[in-house]
Parts: structure tokens; C-alpha cells; sequence
């Protein structure tokens, strides 16, 4: 046989749809160089014999592909069956490596054809900051778009927040040498004489044999700690260096368009990782504690280094050039006395920043956390970031005024800017925690101080009274001498750590506190409690001379649909408590609300979920506008298109009329991070797109509303109900559908997988007691990913249509509301943007490969009506989508995506059949433990080809 992964690249042209664009062949030499060098790679690590299995498993899967009949699926399960376990294991390593060497192919293309792009001098591609301000310039004149421009710049804030979510199934080992090969890919591409290339190529060669021979799964569940570490790498590789470009990026544009401004530090970084403690019980003071003087030691690292640098770079004579009177006195203030460099004030003047950096790194840090390459020593630390920042613009002030402006731009500049955006904090820490911690803690609080017997008792009145009576006193509830439960110190001790690190780092190391689960104004109240205990909080409730101040910005979270309906109800009480006002006031009159896609989505499916957000955020928006108060919603979108994933861009354009105004934070979960961010090319493309959306729903709104949204509101509410009625009809309340859901995926073996710190359900599964509504929504979504079902994306779209056509009645009826429907997709975003979510979900969706799956449910009757129910929703999403869009190809408005998905299958498909048989033998105990690792190397590939499976 040919070399068999050289066959898995010509297998990418033979299955696409058509024959590849010229403007893809480089790609396509891309895949045949990989794929080359793994089948080398896998020949000589696992020889002939393996080598060929590989390919037979291909051959016999593209079969079953392209026909799915009896013959070919029993040749398949006989092949399968007949493979020892090891064997299938390095069969599955070999599809494994190749879908992560296609994503790295792929990532590398997208990053040509952009510059190419740009090269051709041709207009601003959409997702770009350049085409946003384009637009606004082509709806507003000059003056008025210079206005507003000035106006959102001033007010924006834009965060994305990296959570760390049992998707991530990739170790950091993995991840850099996957960033090591797309390096030497992007070396390729350079004019390289051929014993360059040669040589290129054996490095290449080096690197997919050390992928090989490197342990693609963690051994051990990782510690918080190492979820710590792995989202600083994506700092050192990606954001450190790329956010000051992008904020360069977006002043050039602004200025081409005739605004020269200095952007304020509008966009910066959050992070859950070491402060979300909802359900991880391994997330405490300690975990904060570290997070933060983790990301502090990376800060201080990069900014020490930088120094030094500029220091070799500033080597400006004041025999040459002048420096200002600032500038000489920072070169005085220096402890450098060498006469090497009595004419040097820059380099002086930079030694004595460099030692007082160094100081406050081993203020904060302790002493040598930090290592520094100069020992100079200094009793005057900088108090602040902000202190150290003035010190940089007087170096940078000083070399504008003496005509050395193009001596700041490669390294002082950039510099500049990371240090109002990171601080000395790096990201800011969300804490997060469930209401009904809180309570239990604010119990016990109140029971020990005589205050109140049975506090969680109470009515949500008496809960009020008692908490806006406890806020409006200045004394403590703690005992100094009682002893309390671990939990109670505990959650106070998170508080207390969030105070510490906030008087080290700055406040804005932490400065939101989200709350899981909020049904009630008490919770809120519960949390400001806390603070106010922890001496977070400041002040008292109701005072008028001495107002709730300083503290963490209390954020509920409103996760399920009965919660998102009581959004509006909750923060209008909330609102009209004594003294809110005055705290609200301290706030910058700014208030945030988080909305959790993943639980709407588990609760009524996917167009119900995505219905009753916007809804819950219109509602929002109506009562912040009415009392004057700057909202600002935090999006907890998952890497699904059921957990709220997509396109970044078109998922905030889409966003409701003025709900976004400027204001917007958003989560970053999962392997979507990698895949985002691993390159930093591409990382600062997708940050680039967060700010081109909001800046174009914040200024352009009018596209988001078109004439007829009441009646569109109104159809989608009937199609809400609809849906919602057909998925809850499926999974809550078909008998035996939790039975099948546990059978049919890898649910159980998800759980067991060393791929978070998290476990993945808020109870344990006890399969006599296990329910659907226990599991956490991610290993939900993670699991109908895995057997390309993916119906949290799509299933009750088709029933919803249905219904809402036949409820009109006669045939013309009918006719208009299927008319109203096509308008829908043409002129309203959010439809627009729906329905192109799940156009994307039914391209990865395969009912062959899913009736694969199902033969793992033993009870034949329980197998065939529930994959029926799913089969007869899939024709009828199917039929649905073509009669509103017109379009009955997968994908047609983006060939590119549909092409791209198109070709893994040839090497996606077979992973999903090795699992099935895989977690067959499995389940029969006829795994070693050693064996086992198939099914997770399985996940990982299959998660690395649909590339949004969590």
C-alpha cells in the first residue's frame, strides 16, 4: 500500500465538494507535507503493519461514507473487532495527530490569505476595526462620526474572560509543539533556497516525531494550579505583545480616518481560573492567592525584560542629543554610578527603573520571585503600576521632544500601553460562587450572633429586612472567639484573600463577584454581607454620609429560563432598595449582569435558549434605561453553538438593540482557547473582531432593528414555544431518554477524563439516580459533539416551523408566515445569526456515524424510538432551514467553512468509529486500563476536528 497518511492529505482533495481553488493550494501542500511526514513518522515508530491498518480503517470508513449501507457497516464492524486494543489505540493516535496538524494547516492558511489580502491594498474585510469605522463613516458625516468614534473609545470596556472548563483536552506540552510546527510552516512561506527548505523540513520532521512520542493526555487530573499555568502561556505567546498591537492597530485606523487619539485602556483581560469556586471544590483562598502572584511573576517577568532591552536599545548621548529636565532628574534618581555611562541618561535613567521594578516585584512577590539581571538595591518600590507608567512616559516624552519619536515605537510604545492595560495584576479575577453557599454561610453568620435562629427559612422579605438591617450597621457579625464551620472560613477567607491581593496587586487585580444560581434580590444582599464582613466593603446600607463603597461589584448570573424571565424583576427590586442607589453611584453608575447560555440551552434547547436571552436582555435594557444606569451584560457563551459558541463577531452583532452600547464582557472557554489564541497571528485576529462587533453594535444599531421586529418578535415567540415544548418532549419526558443519552455517547467515560479540576457534575452519577438536569451543561454539549448528533444546536428548530405554519391555518396563511419567516433571515440579524449557527452544527452533524453510536443502547425497542424521534426532528430542521433560506447545501454562504469541514471527515470519521468500538469493548470489560487511553485519545481527536466541541 501507499504511504498511508500521504494518503489521509489526497483523501482532503478527493472528499471535498469540489476540486481545490488555486488560492487554497498552498493548504493543500500544507496537508500533503504533514500528512508526509506523520505517515513517515508513524512507518518507522509503529511499522509496516500498523501503518497499513491505518489506511484500511480509512479506506473502509470513506466507504462507509459514501454509501452507509449493510454491507459496508458490517465490513467495517468486522475490521474493528478484529483490531487488538493496542493496535486500535495507535490507530486512534494516528487520526489524532492528523486533526491537529490539519487545524495547525488551516490556521497558518487563514493567516496567508489575510496578508495577501492586505498586500493587494484591497478594502477592510468585515471583523476588522478598519471596515467598523468604515461604516460609521458611511452613516454619519465626518464631524458626527468623529464624535461618536471619540465617545465609545472613552466609555468602552471590552473583556474577554478565560474560564478553565472540562473541554480543554489538550496538555501545554502538545500545545507548543503544535505552535513549534506552525512556526516552521510559517517559515515556508518565506523566499527559502532548497537547502533551507530541506532543512525546514527535517526540523518539521523532528517535531512531529516528538508530538508522537509525547503523551498527548494528562496522567492526573490537573489542579487548579496547573489550569493556572496553562492560561499563562497563552499571555507569554499571545496577549502580552498582541493587545498593545491591536490597540496601535486600532489608533492607526482612527487615524487614517482623521481622529488621532491615545485609546484609554478600553480592552483588557479577565479570568475565572483560581477564583470561580461553583461546584470545584479545589478553588479557595489558597487557589486565588496563587493565581494572582502567578500572573503578577509572568507581569513583572516580561516587564523586567522589556526594561533591559530598551536599556541596550537607548544607548542616546546627551552629547548628541538632548533629554528633558524630567529625564534628567529620573537618570539622578538612578543608583547606576558607572562613568561608562555618565553620557548616557536614558540607560541611567532606565537602570533606576529597572531596580525599583525589581523592589516591587520582591514587595509583592518576596524577595528572588522575580529573577533580576541587575542587583541594584532601592528603598523606594513603586506604589502602583500607574507610578511606574509615569516613569515610562517621561522616557518616552523626552525622546519625542528631542526627535528620537521613532526610538518609542518598536518596544517603549507597546510597552506603555501593556502597563495600562495589565497593571501589575496581568488579568482581572472574577470570584464566582452559588447562592446557596452564600446562604448557608450568612446562616450560620446570623445564628451564631443571635440574630436569627433559621435564616434560610425565612421568606425573601424577611431575608431582606434582616440582610438591609445587618448592612446598615457598622459592627461585624463574627464572633472574635467562635469557631465556625470549615465552610463559613472558608468563603470568608476567599473574601479576605480578594482584599489582600487588591491592596498588593491594585483593585483591579479583583473587581466583580458573580453569583450562580440567582432566583432572589437576597442573594445579592448575602454577598455584600460577605464583603462587608471580609472589610471588602465599605460603608453602610442607607447611610447618605457614609454609602456602601470600594468593594467587588456584586453580578448575578442568571443561568436557567425561569431565572432569565425573572431578570428584570430581580434587578428592579435590587434597584429600589435603601442606599442601592448611593452603591450603584460608587460604581461609576454601572452595574453588570451575566446571562448563562449553557443552562437555558440544557433546560428548553436551542432556539428557546437563544429566544429567551434576547428577551431577558431587552428587558434589561428597558430598566437600566429608565433609571439612568449604564448596563453592561457579561456573555457566558461556551465553545458550542449549544452553549452559545459561533462566530464571536456575528454573535455580538446580532445582540438585541442596546445591549451592548459599548459595554461587553464575554467568557473564553475550553479548547476554543487553543484554538483561538495558541497562535498569536490568529489570536489577535479574533481579539480584533471582539472589538470591530462591539464597536459596530454600539454605533450602528439601527441594523439590528428592522421596520417589522414586532412581528418578527412575535413569530419567534410562537416558535419558541413550540421548540421548546418538542425538546423537552424528547429529553424530560420520553421514558428511558436519560437511559439512552448515558448508552448512545461517552458521557460516562467524559467524566472519568483528567481534562479539568472540575468534576463534571454537580452530583455524583449514580446510574440507578442519575438525571439529565444533574449534569453540568458542558460535558451535555461535549458529549452529543462526540457522537456527531449535536442536537443542542438544532433539535426542536424543525417542530417549531412546523407548528407555526399549520397553526395559520389555510394554505395562503400559511404562505405569509413562511413569508415572514424568509424576511426574518433576510433583514434581522438575530434570526440571520441563529440560523446560521445551526447550519454550521447540521454540517458536522452525521446521522450515519450517530446510528453507530445508538447500537451501543442494548435495549433494541429503547434504541430504535428514540433515534427515530431524532432522525424525523433532523428531516424536518433540515427541511425547515432550506424553505426559509432557499439554500439546501450545507454552508452555502461560506464555501470556505463548509469546505473545510467537508475535508476532516475522512480523518474524523474514523475516529468516531473507533470509539464506538472502543467504548463497546469497554463497557464490556475487555479494556486494560493502558487501552483505556484510546477512548480518551479518541475524544481528543474527534473534539480537535469539529474544533468547537464544548
Amino acid at each position: 500500500m501507499s504511504e498511508v497518511v500521504a494518503q489521509f492529505a489526497s483523501t482532503f482533495q478527493k472528499e471535498a465538494s469540489g476540486p481545490w481553488q488555486d488560492k487554497d493550494k498552498p493548504l493543500q501542500e500544507d496537508i500533503r507535507l504533514l500528512g508526509r511526514l506523520l505517515g513517515d513518522v508513524l512507518k518507522e515508530q509503529e511499522g509496516e503493519a500498523v501503518f497499513d491498518l491505518v489506511e484500511l480503517v480509512r479506506q473502509t470508513a470513506v466507504n462507509y461514507r459514501r454509501g452507509a449501507d449493510h454491507g459496508v457497516a458490517a465490513s467495517l464492524g468486522s475490521q474493528l473487532r478484529e483490531l487488538s486494543a493496542e493496535d486500535a489505540v495507535s490507530v486512534v493516535r494516528a487520526f489524532s495527530y492528523f486533526s491537529h496538524l490539519a487545524n495547525i494547516a488551516e490556521d497558518r492558511h487563514h493567516i496567508r490569505r489575510r496578508r495577501i489580502y492586505a498586500l493587494a491594498g484591497s478594502a477592510p474585510q468585515p471583523g476588522t476595526v478598519s471596515h467598523a469605522i468604515e461604516k460609521v463613516r458611511e452613516h454619519l458625516d465626518t464631524s458626527e462620526a468623529h464624535g461618536a468614534l471619540q465617545q465609545f473609545f472613552d466609555n468602552a470596556l471590552v473583556v474577554p474572560v478565560l474560564t478553565a472548563h472540562p473541554t480543554e483536552v489538550s496538555r501545554k506540552s502538545i500545545l507548543d509543539a503544535q505552535h513549534d510546527i506552525a512556526h516552521l510552516l510559517a517559515e515556508r512561506d518565506g523566499n527559502l533556497t532548497a537547502r533551507e527548505l530541506a532543512r525546514n523540513e527535517e526540523k518539521l520532521r523532528a517535531r512531529v516525531t516528538a508530538l508522537w512520542q509525547t503523551r498527548m493526555l494528562r496522567e492526573v487530573q490537573p489542579s487548579v494550579a496547573d489550569e493556572i499555568e496553562n492560561a499563562l502561556s497563552y499571555y507569554r505567546s499571545t496577549f502580552l505583545r498582541e493587545i498593545p498591537e491591536l490597540y496601535a492597530d486600532i489608533e492607526a485606523a482612527l487615524e487614517e480616518h482623521g481622529l488621532a487619539t491615545r485609546l484609554p485602556p478600553f480592552f483588557q483581560m479577565g479570568s475565572w481560573i483560581g477564583g470561580d469556586r461553583d461546584g470545584n471544590p479545589n478553588v479557595n483562598a489558597s487557589t486565588l492567592e496563587n493565581a494572582i502572584t502567578r500572573q503578577a511573576a509572568i507581569l513583572f517577568e516580561y516587564y523586567l525584560e522589556e526594561i533591559h532591552k530598551l536599556g541596550a536599545e537607548l544607548s542616546v548621548s546627551h552629547l548628541l542629543a538632548g533629554s528633558s529636565e524630567a529625564l534628567q532628574g529620573l537618570a539622578s534618581a538612578s543608583p547606576d554610578t558607572s562613568p561608562h555611562r555618565t553620557d548616557e541618561p536614558y540607560r541611567r535613567a532606565l537602570i533606576g527603573v529597572y531596580a525599583r521594578l525589581a523592589a516591587s516585584a520582591d514587595e509583592r512577590l518576596g524577595k528572588g520571585a522575580v529573577a533580576a539581571r541587575l542587583n541594584y538595591s532601592v528603598d523606594r518600590p513603586y506604589a502602583s503600576a500607574t507610578e511606574f507608567g509615569a516613569d515610562l512616559s517621561v522616557i518616552f516624552h523626552s525622546l519625542v521632544a528631542q526627535h528620537g519619536a521613532s526610538l518609542t515605537t518598536q518596544r517603549l510604545a507597546p510597552l506603555m500601553r501593556a502597563v495600562d492595560v495589565f497593571g501589575f495584576h496581568l488579568a482581572s479575577i472574577d470570584l464566582r460562587q452559588s447562592s446557596d453557599m452564600h446562604e448557608a454561610v450568612v446562616s450560620e453568620l446570623l445564628e451564631r450572633a443571635g440574630v436569627v435562629v433559621d435564616y434560610a427559612g425565612l421568606s425573601e422579605d424577611d431575608k431582606r429586612r434582616v440582610l438591609i438591617q445587618e448592612l446598615a450597621q457598622p459592627r461585624p457579625l463574627r464572633l472574635p472567639h467562635s469557631q465556625y464551620s470549615d465552610l463559613t472560613t472558608g468563603e470568608i477567607g476567599v473574601f479576605e484573600a480578594a482584599r489582600s491581593v487588591r491592596e498588593r496587586f491594585g483593585e483591579r487585580a479583583v473587581t466583580n463577584y458573580i453569583i450562580s444560581h440567582t432566583e432572589a434580590v437576597s442573594d445579592l444582599l448575602e454577598v455584600l454581607l460577605l464583603q462587608k464582613e471580609a472589610g471588602l466593603l465599605r460603608g453602610c446600607l442607607g447611610s447618605s454620609d457614609d454609602a456602601l463603597r470600594d468593594g467587588l461589584m456584586v453580578i448575578p448570573l442568571f443561568e436557567t429560563i425561569p431565572d432569565l424571565r425573572n431578570a428584570p424583576v430581580i434587578m428592579g427590586g435590587f434597584f429600589k432598595l435603601p442606599g442601592v442607589d448611593k452603591l450603584i453611584k460608587n460604581q461609576g453608575n454601572e452595574q453588570e449582569v451575566m446571562l448563562g447560555y449553557s443552562d437555558s440551552n440544557k433546560d428548553g434547547g436551542f432556539l428557546t435558549s437563544n429566544w429567551e436571552l434576547y428577551r431577558a436582555e431587552l428587558a434589561l435594557v428597558a430598566l437600566f434605561k429608565k433609571r439612568a444606569t449604564t448596563l453592561r451584560l457579561f456573555h457566558g457563551r461556551g465553545g458550542t453553538v449549544g452553549r452559545g459558541g459561533g462566530p464571536t463577531y456575528q454573535a455580538i452583532l446580532s445582540q438585541p438593540p442596546g445591549t451592548v452600547d459599548g459595554q461587553i464582557r464575554l467568557t473564553e472557554q475550553g479548547e476554543v482557547i487553543a484554538s483561538k489564541f495558541a497562535n498569536p497571528e490568529i489570536g489577535r485576529r479574533n481579539l480584533e473582531t471582539v472589538v470591530a462587533a462591539t464597536l459596530g453594535a454600539s454605533l450602528l444599531p439601527h441594523e439590528n432593528a428592522p421596520a417589522q421586529l414586532p412581528q418578527f418578535e412575535a413569530a419567534m415567540q410562537m416558535l419558541s414555544d413550540s421548540a421548546m415544548t418538542a425538546y423537552r418532549a424528547l429529553v424530560y419526558e420520553t421514558p428511558g431518554f436519560t437511559d439512552y443519552f448515558f448508552a448512545s455517547t461517552p458521557i460516562s467515560e467524559i467524566a472519568g477524563l483528567n481534562i479539568g479540576s472540575r468534576p463534571a457534575s454537580r452530583k455524583l452519577q449514580d446510574p440507578k439516580n442519575r438525571k439529565i438536569e444533574d449534569l453540568r451543561a458542558i460535558p451535555w454539549s461535549f458529549s452529543w459533539g462526540q457522537c456527531r448528533l449535536l442536537l443542542t444546536g438544532w433539535y426542536g428548530f424543525g417542530s417549531a416551523v412546523m407548528t407555526y405554519l399549520e397553526e395559520a391555518g389555510s394554505e395562503a396563511e400559511q404562505m405569509t408566515r413562511l413569508k415572514t419567516l424568509r424576511y426574518m433571515y433576510i433583514t434581522w440579524p438575530f434570526f440571520q445569526n441563529l440560523l446560521s449557527n445551526m447550519d454550521m452544527v447540521l454540517a458536522k452533524t452525521d446521522l450515519a456515524i450517530a446510528s453507530r453510536y445508538a447500537q451501543l443502547v442494548e435495549d433494541e425497542k429503547l434504541r430504535l424510538v428514540i433515534f427515530e424521534k431524532i432522525v424525523s426532528e433532523w428531516k424536518r430542521t433540515v427541511h425547515a432551514f432550506a424553505e426559509i433560506t432557499g439554500k439546501s447545501e450545507r454552508l452555502a454562504d461560506n464555501p470556505h467553512l463548509a469546505r473545510s469541514i467537508k475535508n476532516r471527515f475522512p480523518y474524523l470519521d474514523p475516529l468516531n468509529h473507533l470509539q464506538v468500538e472502543l467504548l463497546r469493548r469497554f463497557r464490556a470489560e475487555q479494556l486494560t486500563t493502558r487501552q483505556q487511553r484510546g477512548i480518551q485519545l479518541s475524544l481528543n481527536g474527534i473534539a480537535a476536528g469539529l474544533r468547537n466541541s464544548g
